[in-house]
């Protein structure tokens, strides 16, 4: 009869107990799995938020290089190593420093 009493007392944390317990390792939206879908929706947001300015820096060097023609040749000379027919370019390289 004590153990049944006992039950009876403590049903609800028994009860609380198993039903966190479920939601941790057996059911299907598991706490373990919403962690880590939480972390990968935010690796994702973040990598958008990352795109989203680098696509509003490329629309500002466009709109310049559209615009100024001293700019289009600063990009042609630095991206594209482009030159004028009497000049010599030198690209310098830096050697990787080895760990």
């Amino acid at each position: 009869m004590q153990v049944r009493e006992k039950i009876q007392q403590h049903k609800f944390k028994i009860i609380t107990l198993v039903f966190l317990v479920w939601m941790t390792f057996f059911d299907k939206n598991n706490f373990i799995d919403q962690y880590h879908l939480r972390a990968q929706y935010q690796s994702i947001v973040d990598e958008r938020d990352y795109y989203v300015t680098q696509i509003e820096q490329a629309k500002k060097e466009r709109e310049q290089l559209f615009t100024n023609s001293e700019a289009l040749e600063k990009f042609a000379r630095e991206k594209y190593h482009m030159k004028k027919d009497d000049e010599e370019v030198f690209i310098m390289v830096q050697p990787e420093k080895k760990k």
